[in-house]
């Protein structure tokens, strides 16, 4: 009889951080083309179908853990890791769903450059993640921890500029400051949910040490 193939859990985080860089991707392709609100319906079936991928393989995780005797780190860090990472995804898809639902006009200044820190922080969770598995060793691994936490300050700083110039240079349009102080809320949540993956990641290289 054949052995079983383990589960191999480095492999699904890695997978899981391809998607959130893919789901960053569309992020930054639904602001270039921006036109309408109503034209962001035909970003949002090709987001969900990234985040519906992403829950599976989160679910596959859960699944595994649940029957296997002994795992590579230990099982609070996988479930962390598997529901942060599943997150980032879930966040930035609601960041596009925002653009429709709360029935923007225009997009506004600065609103790609907030996705390409996104997109940057995702990217580098990613290179992290190929290097999961030696996390002891690598040095690219240590360094792209230190980019994702780099990008969540640059992303705060950001983010306290675009809500400061929406309260004084917009202030008279109220509308405009609701809406997009919850839409860079949602984006600024995005970075914060790649750190929460990079300080786990961190975590489990401090308790392994």
């Amino acid at each position: 009889m054949s052995r079983k193939t383990r589960y191999d859990y480095f492999k699904a985080f890695e997978k899981q951080a391809e998607l959130a860089e893919k789901e960053a991707d569309l992020l930054i392709e639904t602001i270039d083309t921006f036109t309408t609100a109503e034209a962001v319906m035909d970003s949002i079936p090709p987001a969900h179908e990234v985040e519906h991928q992403g829950d599976e393989i989160n679910h596959e995780t859960y699944m595994a853990i649940a029957v296997d005797f002994i795992t590579p780190i230990e099982r609070d860090d996988i479930l962390n890791l598997s529901q942060y990472l599943d997150d980032i995804i879930d966040d930035i898809e609601d960041v596009i769903q925002l653009f429709y639902m709360m029935d923007i006009h225009l997009m506004y200044d600065n609103t790609r450059e907030m996705a390409c820190i996104i997109k940057k922080s995702c990217e580098s969770l990613r290179i992290a993640m190929t290097e999961f598995k030696n996390f002891k060793k690598s040095k690219l691994f240590k360094s792209s921890i230190v980019d994702v936490n780099s990008y969540e300050e640059d992303a705060d700083e950001l983010y306290t500029k675009l809500i400061r110039e929406l309260h004084t240079v917009d202030k008279d349009n109220p509308m405009r400051v609701l809406v997009w102080s919850r839409i860079f809320n949602k984006m600024e949540i995005c970075t914060d949910a790649c750190e929460h993956v990079a300080d786990t990641m961190s975590m489990v290289l401090l308790k392994n040490s």
